[in-house]
């Protein structure tokens, strides 16, 4: 009983030393909520403000599914340590005639589905 393993957990662990063996380093990325973004505002602006600050893996403006228009935010996801530097320098700053609100992302909420 006290033996029990996780199942995936050798997998991962293989991966991890895979990557710190060969590549020296893991970088860890963090996801960050843009709110209050201008109706123009596309994917590469927010990849273009977001990379004076680090490396950004993915930056993507959120649409309305039926009209096809941003619905005024976004996420971007970019290294650990430029994250925090983003956060701290861009939550407040104007941005294309609208002052952003920068956050650290957190989970979605589960709602019921009817």
């Amino acid at each position: 009983m006290g033996n029990k393993r996780i199942a995936g957990a050798d997998s991962v662990l293989k991966a991890a030393f895979f990557f710190t063996f060969f590549f020296g380093v893991i970088v860890l990325s963090k996801n960050i909520y843009v709110g209050n973004l201008s109706w123009s505002t596309t994917d590469a602006d927010l990849k273009s403000l977001f990379s004076q600050y680090g490396e950004v893996t993915s930056a993507q403006v959120i649409e309305d599914r039926a009209t096809g228009r941003s619905r005024g935010f976004g996420f971007v996801e970019m290294d650990d340590a430029g994250a925090q530097q983003a956060i701290q320098a861009l939550n407040g700053n104007d941005f294309q005639g609208r002052p952003l609100k920068v956050n650290e992302a957190q989970p979605r909420e589960r709602r019921p589905r009817y």
